[in-house]
């Protein structure tokens, strides 16, 4: 059987928090992770953590890759590249090795572009 890239590590299922679905708490996953609903707390994802239009987030986000489309507040650590979507809207601390920020997304904070790749393995 052949692997699905964008599953969550060995499993082909994908993690996804529907629209109206609200978490508080840490999530911790050793794949991608999709958000529409409301978290509150930390997510910790080996894989690319993607914040969709109706998704936020108010916590600390660790992950490899990120895609902003929503709204978060707090501290986002990125190994390779944060890109924030025109929809999207962020207040807080970036530390990334690479960032794209499209016309129209809405950036209030602080960010530190660093080559460590090692951001995972920190905490």
């Amino acid at each position: 059987m052949k692997k699905n890239k964008n599953g969550n590590g060995d499993s082909q299922v994908p993690n996804i928090i529907a629209q109206g679905t609200n978490i508080v708490g840490d999530i911790l996953s050793e794949g991608d992770f999709r958000i529409e609903g409301s978290i509150v707390g930390k997510i910790k994802a080996k894989g690319r953590i993607v914040v969709g239009q109706s998704g936020s987030v108010d916590g600390e986000i660790t992950c490899s890759n990120a895609d902003i489309c929503g709204t978060v507040k707090g501290k986002l650590e990125v190994i390779n590249l944060t890109i924030f979507k025109t929809t999207s809207i962020f207040s807080g601390d970036v530390i990334t090795k690479k960032i794209s920020i499209e016309s129209g997304a809405v950036f209030t904070g602080t960010c530190k572009m660093s080559s460590d790749t090692s951001v995972n393995e920190k905490k």
